[in-house]
């Protein structure tokens, strides 16, 4: 059951200078405003905000148990929460962006809150195979949640330089394997490859682009998955469709987007487009639902992406959270957000052990 490298300078802490410059690299150059605009920005963030960037009541979920996980199929994939995705895949668990505490913030009694509470804790998760990091913001790299799972976890998968964070904060060197874009890794029959992002990285005042950022593909035996992080649109999603796609599922961004940095973040359009740019079959969106991360509505992402999918016929998929979704003949998911109240765990009922999101 041991890894192969598919790349031999993917050691513990393999390091790459051409990526780790003090600017690290971007497709195309982000541009930002001036200090008079940026403060302008954040004040709008912090005193100006439309009271419906969080829902007015609760945010269904549907929870889980270590037992349901256990008994799970192959290809089954579970959205918890903003990007946290775990995936059933060739029978074992990876999961992505773990984001499990209350607070997308370097501090418990301050920042942007959940919606809701995560659809299982991770003490009741079962053995994971790898934890999928995408980059080190706050909402995707958590400190409790990466301690939590150090020790149920076996690989820890991340651009250059989150690695370093995640041994100083106590992770085994050992079970950190970074990489570079387009540097891949062989692991128990999967092939995980750090692929380009338009984005940046830092978790403080003066960390700014010390640490790259990346999307993944994801090719396991019988399925082709593609996990954006956080990204704005570039030309880099036809790159890797051409090179890895057609994928089977795309786990894309879709939310936390405004029109003051267009470039960082994908709004439902340019998701849409990323999706077709990389050659996909099946959509779910992300990032979403879970966090007050912009000035847009809170339901404003689930309604234009699935509105945008319908017009095109792409097939969207928006689960309840915790929702079991079989990656074998997946359809579109219900619309629960338009009335989440209406919303029961005992709605979800199981016909012929197939997950309910196969049956909507």
């Amino acid at each position: 059951m041991a890894s192969s490298l598919i790349n031999n300078s993917n050691t513990a802490l393999a390091r790459s200078p051409l990526s780790l410059e003090s600017d690290l690299k971007n497709p195309v150059m982000v541009t930002k405003g001036g200090p008079l605009e940026q403060a302008r920005i954040m004040w709008d963030f912090f005193f100006n905000k439309p009271a419906d960037t969080r829902p007015s009541g609760k945010i269904p979920v549907q929870t889980l148990t270590g037992a349901q996980l256990t008994s799970a199929t192959n290809n089954t994939v579970y959205r918890l929460g903003h990007s946290t995705v775990l995936m059933k895949l060739h029978d074992v668990f990876w999961i992505t962006d773990p984001m499990f505490s209350d607070r997308a913030s370097p501090v418990q009694f301050a920042g942007p809150e959940r919606f809701h509470a995560p659809p299982i804790s991770i003490d009741e998760l079962p053995p994971i195979k790898g934890v999928i990091i995408s980059h080190d913001h706050y909402d995707h790299l958590d400190h409790d949640s990466i301690m939590k799972l150090a020790g149920k976890a076996e690989y820890f998968l991340t651009p250059l330089g989150v690695g370093d964070i995640l041994v100083d904060w106590g992770v085994p060197a050992a079970k950190v394997r970074q990489l570079d874009w387009w540097e891949g890794i062989d692991i128990d029959g999967i092939r995980f490859v750090a692929t380009p992002a338009q984005h940046f990285s830092g978790r403080g005042l003066f960390d700014k682009n010390k640490t790259q950022w990346a999307s993944w593909v994801i090719l396991a035996p019988e399925q082709r998955l593609f996990f954006s992080g956080d990204s704005g649109y570039f030309d880099g999603f036809r790159q890797i469709g051409e090179k890895y796609g057609p994928f089977d599922l795309t786990l894309l961004e879709t939310g936390a987007y405004n029109a003051n940095w267009p470039k960082v973040h994908m709004h439902p359009e340019e998701s849409i487009q990323a999706h077709l740019d990389l050659k996909g079959k099946r959509l779910l969106p992300i990032h979403n639902g879970t966090f007050d991360l912009s000035m847009h509505s809170w339901r404003e992402p689930f309604d234009r992406i699935a509105a945008l999918g319908n017009a095109r016929g792409i097939p969207v998929i928006t689960p309840l959270m915790g929702e079991p979704v079989s990656m074998h003949g997946i359809t579109n998911g219900r619309r629960w957000w338009e009335d989440p109240d209406r919303v029961k765990e005992t709605e979800l009922v199981q016909v012929k052990g197939q997950p309910a999101a196969e049956q909507l």
